[in-house]
């Protein structure tokens, strides 16, 4: 079984593209665009927007990166896409977009959202949407409809950061059901368009794309897009999924029981149930996972630290530059281990890229607590960035734990903040939870699901070539320096929210 699958990972940092082997099921070879995260515009405070037009840009680079390997696009079989959740592309009847992406972490339609809960009621809103519509997709559309209207009365279709790709792909403008319910667009009970809701925003319904499944073929490939990118023409698009269900996707998390975790620009946990369980204060929330049916359902509740590897990255670009003291990642772990177990009293709180949705879509910022200038120095403060992180997904996991949702183990890809054995142990630790760690990521994860949605591979098989890395078990040694490490933390996490 010769041929190749390729899939595409759009995220907010980069993009990245992956040639898998169908025969193994392994990495023929693989890029990423830009080598530096991409810039998220913030023309307002707690707005966060990007270009679509970028994505493409940096996707068709992705894959020239993938051509000079040299080997042959004309043997891709199918193309999967993975996305950024939770965003708004709005395009025009011509397929042109209207204005910036508004992306996930933009926190503008908070009080919409909150205003359109309350007024629709807590008990209709949890039942039939399994959330608040919060600072998600409907509710970012309801800002621009009020704040834009001149942009609103030429929007066609409304899309998602997948969707947009899969339509310059194809030329075909659809979603899934698992898209939209990331948008907060999905009336559970009723499996379909959460036609209340758009009432309530007065949103003409004939703004959402037609429906297509996760696993199907949603298009085929143009050929002005298979000139760009090298690809054979008519190939199908047989998958899309957002981020964090694609990332679970990549590590066969696919069952009731079974989480996945990632911590690149956010950290999630995500964890799916058979059930359609929801939190009363949509700290957490629950959506359609992608191989969800009548027959078998699944759902996926996600927990999101939006200040995850962000906090990182902004610490090597400005503190780690200072003065031409430079530093690789590696760098920046291997000194951060260098510090003890909480950090000596410094906390962290990583709060600062847009309104967090477990602290009830507050943004209360990114803050370092109890720094002492005779005691305190870089690794102190890059370790207790990494703990606070860690801190911030273990009170996340408490509100899980509420509904019921616990593990004992957590599949992560071997990527990102997961390549810290500083962040990985302290993880484990205080959410005594195993980490399996494998060779994978959301690209890898959406070339995979190309090649179900194209009847190449059954969900069984689809996993050939998927290995462990290696796996971090709680450390019984630590469990009481960390346990008093976080609660030393969620005392100024609670202070910082006035509690």
């Amino acid at each position: 079984m010769g041929g190749y699958l390729l899939g595409y990972d759009v995220g907010s940092s980069s993009i990245k593209a992956t040639l898998l082997s169908i025969e193994t099921g392994t990495t023929v070879a693989s890029a990423t665009s830009p080598d530096r995260e991409l810039e998220i515009q913030a023309p307002r405070p707690g707005w966060a927007e990007q270009d679509p037009e970028v994505w493409w840009k940096h996707l068709e680079q992705a894959t020239a990166q993938i051509v000079s390997t040299g080997v042959s696009l004309a043997e891709v079989e199918a193309v999967g896409i993975s996305y950024q959740m939770h965003g708004l592309v709005c395009v025009d009847r011509s397929g042109k977009v209207l204005r910036p992406a508004i992306i996930w972490c933009d926190s503008r339609a908070v009080e919409i959202g909150d205003k359109a809960f309350a007024d629709l009621g807590p008990e209709r809103c949890l039942k039939k949407l399994l959330n608040s519509p919060g600072n998600f997709t409907a509710s970012k559309l309801a800002w621009v409809r009020e704040n834009e209207p001149e942009i609103f009365e030429k929007i066609d279709r409304i899309l998602l950061p997948g969707d947009y790709i899969a339509y310059r792909l194809t030329g075909r403008l659809n979603t899934t059901p698992s898209g939209l319910s990331e948008g907060i667009l999905w009336n559970f009970p009723e499996g379909g368009l959460a036609v209340f809701l758009l009432e309530h925003y007065g949103i003409p319904e004939e703004l959402i794309a037609p429906v297509v499944a996760s696993f199907a073929a949603q298009g085929q490939v143009t050929a002005e897009a298979a000139g760009k990118l090298g690809l054979k023409q008519g190939i199908p698009v047989s998958y899309r999924g957002g981020d964090q269900p694609n990332n679970a996707l990549s590590l066969n998390v696919l069952n009731p029981g079974e989480v996945a975790a990632t911590a690149g620009t956010s950290g999630v946990v995500y964890g799916v149930g058979g059930d359609a369980l929801y939190d009363s204060a949509s700290r957490v929330n629950t959506f359609v996972h992608i191989n969800h049916s009548e027959d078998a359902p699944r759902y996926g509740t996600l927990l999101c630290v939006n200040g995850t590897g962000i906090l990182n990255s902004w610490l090597k670009h400005n503190l780690m530059t200072l003065q031409g003291t430079g530093a690789s990642y590696d760098q920046m772990n291997d000194l951060a281990s260098s510090a003890p177990v909480g950090s000596d009293g410094l906390v962290v709180l990583p709060y600062g890229n847009g309104a967090e949705r477990t602290l009830e879509n507050r943004n209360i910022g990114a803050s370092i607590q109890g720094l002492d200038l005779n005691r305190h120095g870089r690794a102190h403060l890059l370790r207790a960035a990494q703990e606070g992180i860690v801190f911030a997904l273990r009170y996340g996991l408490e509100i899980m734990e509420g509904m019921g949702l616990t593990t004992d183990t957590v599949r992560a890809g071997a990527a990102n903040m997961f390549l810290s054995p500083l962040f990985a142990e302290a993880f484990a630790t205080i959410s005594g939870a195993a980490v399996e760690l494998y060779n994978t990521d959301g690209s890898q994860g959406a070339a995979r699901g190309a090649g179900i949605g194209a009847g190449i591979y059954s969900l069984e098989s689809a996993f050939e070539g998927l290995d462990t890395v290696s796996v971090i078990e709680p450390n019984p040694d630590l469990e009481g320096p960390y346990r008093d490490a976080y609660q030393r933390w969620l005392g100024e996490l609670r202070r910082a929210l006035g509690a």
